[in-house]
């Protein structure tokens, strides 16, 4: 028997076994295997354009001690016009920009095969975003969709060494917004968890809006029933935003964008954080989003 027939008849009757989380597992054990051959083809574009840097350089060379010999201007200016074309192919990497809706259609296949296993695992309950210090062994943050309805924070100790974890009371899940949240923190060179809400407040906006360029504007408040409004306009993640509510589940934890916000949230305020209201105009191109710090008992 082939063994991609094996492992998937394994997966069938792991799943039938009633262990949903070693057929999670199971099912993305394929996905790791196949690794994308994009990388690879990076490489080698990179070295190709070494190579054209290199002989620019060797050229303009050749051509500056061409000059001195003959004492020929003609061939200096030449000489140094290579020398920097070569420099130029060397330590400048071009940019390549991919069409957001492409970028939107690959990211959103991902999410939505977890919307489908939250859905068969019949996770009811409001997402939160967990803040580090509840996390001991963990760096990166987590999400923790409880099992029923409502909203359900673990316990210190009930929470994972790794970064899935599924119980009788819910599941822990890597936030869609990590990723993001990490790069924040990289371009701030800060932890979030060192810092607090009037420093997001008035350090965010810059990053968001100039340095990373995703936004158009960006406008962040505390209110007074414990709630954080932000409001955002010219998202690139607009569209995918908005596709995220046509999949309740996910939508639970909010897109790549808001929930990065939730995680910087988290990890600065010390507070669990809860997107406890979304609104999204594709129109306008504006993200209203209302973030619940939760108190803990």
């Amino acid at each position: 028997m082939e063994p991609e027939r094996e492992e998937i008849l394994e997966n069938e009757k792991v799943h039938k076994r009633g262990k949903p989380l070693e057929w999670l597992k199971l099912s993305t054990r394929r996905v790791r295997k196949n690794k994308s051959p994009i990388p690879k083809l990076a490489r080698r574009r990179r070295l190709r354009w070494a190579r054209v840097g290199y002989l620019f350089i060797y050229f303009g060379v050749i051509s500056l001690a061409s000059s001195i010999l003959y004492n020929s201007s003609i061939l200096a200016f030449i000489g140094l016009s290579l020398t920097l074309w070569g420099g130029l192919f060397l330590f400048i990497k071009p940019t390549k920009y991919v069409k957001l809706s492409v970028l939107d259609s690959a990211t959103m296949s991902s999410f939505i095969d977890l919307d489908k296993i939250l859905g068969e695992l019949h996770f009811e309950g409001q997402g939160v975003h967990l803040p580090p210090r509840l996390l001991k062994e963990l760096k990166e943050g987590i999400a923790f969709v409880p099992m029923k309805q409502g909203m359900h924070i673990p316990k210190a100790e009930e929470l994972p060494k790794g970064r899935i974890f599924l119980n009788r009371e819910g599941i822990c899940l890597t936030p869609p917004g990590q990723g993001l949240m990490n790069l924040y923190e990289k371009e701030l060179g800060i932890d979030f968890s060192k810092t607090d809400l009037k420093y997001l407040r008035s350090h965010l906006p810059k990053l968001l809006v100039e340095d990373l360029e995703i936004l158009e504007d960006i406008e962040i408040n505390e209110q007074d029933d414990g709630l954080i409004y932000v409001k955002m306009k010219g998202s690139v993640h607009v569209s995918l935003c908005s596709q995220f509510r046509s999949h309740p589940n996910i939508f639970r934890l909010g897109c790549p964008l808001c929930s990065s916000l939730a995680c910087a949230l988290a990890r600065a305020t010390g507070k669990p954080v809860a997107i406890e209201r979304n609104d999204v105009s594709i129109e306008g191109a504006t993200t209203e989003t209302w973030y619940r710090l939760i108190e803990e008992n």
